[in-house]
């Protein structure tokens, strides 16, 4: 796949996009986001990919935010529609088989923020910034983060960030359920990529299971909740993986799933 503002690259069962406009501190606008959706579109048909990595280009920015300078002009209407291919992009990620890793370095304000949240989990760099200062502008998030912060950090949590648009550092972010793990700003790739090749050495279509299932019963009762685990963990009893798990833990041999 080939983009002007994104780049993609695959190795394997891992995946990594990088947005890629340093000059810009990597801002969204419609090129981004709607390359962004194209890449989730054609990774979604991907059988290979078990775990994918976003991050941004240089070491100021992982999303500074949404690019102000487009916004300037837009009508109502087209801040509707801007709103709208922000928020459908983000949760074709969301929505995602597989695992996504945010790898933020620098800031991840506003829609950089929304993006990180719309990850499966969050790691950082010592330099990371989170926050959505979109008040200072006289606006509101509108690529769901008023929706997934409150999921994230708590219902009070959520309100202060939102209405004071502060900045929070990366240990700030860590102490309030934001982010997994911070590193410093040399090892955070490495990293993510050690964590990577934690999550593509399982069972890939019991990791898909397992995503579905903390996605889709967060928003369910107790009992619906435990009702669709149970369906998808006798689901799992009629797959390949599920014998080669099993037989090489009985055989203390290291388990080589297929993904089927």
């Amino acid at each position: 796949m080939s983009f002007n503002s994104i780049e993609f690259k695959k190795e394997g069962h891992l995946a990594q996009i990088t947005i890629n406009r340093p000059k810009a501190m990597n801002a969204l606008n419609k090129e981004v986001l709607t390359e962004l959706s194209k890449c989730f579109l054609e990774l979604d048909q991907d059988k290979e990919v078990r775990c994918l990595i976003l991050t941004g280009a240089g070491d100021k920015a992982f999303v500074a935010g949404a690019d102000i300078k487009e916004m300037e002009s837009l009508d109502p209407e087209e801040a509707k529609e801007f709103s709208r291919l922000g928020q459908n992009t983000f949760r074709q990620l969301e929505v995602l088989k597989f695992p996504v890793i945010a790898a933020v370095n620098g800031f991840a304000l506003g829609g950089g923020l929304e993006l990180a949240m719309a990850c499966d989990f969050i790691v950082c760099s010592e330099n990371a910034r989170f926050g959505l200062p979109e008040v200072s502008l006289g606006l509101l998030p509108g690529f769901g983060g008023t929706v997934r912060l409150q999921r994230y950090v708590g219902w009070a949590m959520a309100k202060e960030m939102t209405y004071t648009g502060n900045h929070y550092k990366a240990e700030q972010a860590k102490a309030m359920g934001l982010v997994n793990n911070v590193f410093k700003t040399e090892e955070l790739l490495p990293k993510v990529h050690e964590l990577a090749s934690k999550i593509i050495d399982k069972g890939p279509v019991a990791v898909a299971m397992a995503k579905m299932s903390i996605n889709e019963c967060s928003d369910l009762s107790l009992d619906a909740g435990m009702e669709m685990e149970r369906s998808q963990f006798g689901h799992l009893f009629n797959t390949k993986d599920k014998s080669i798990g099993i037989n090489a833990f009985l055989n203390k041999e290291k388990a080589e799933f297929v993904g089927e």
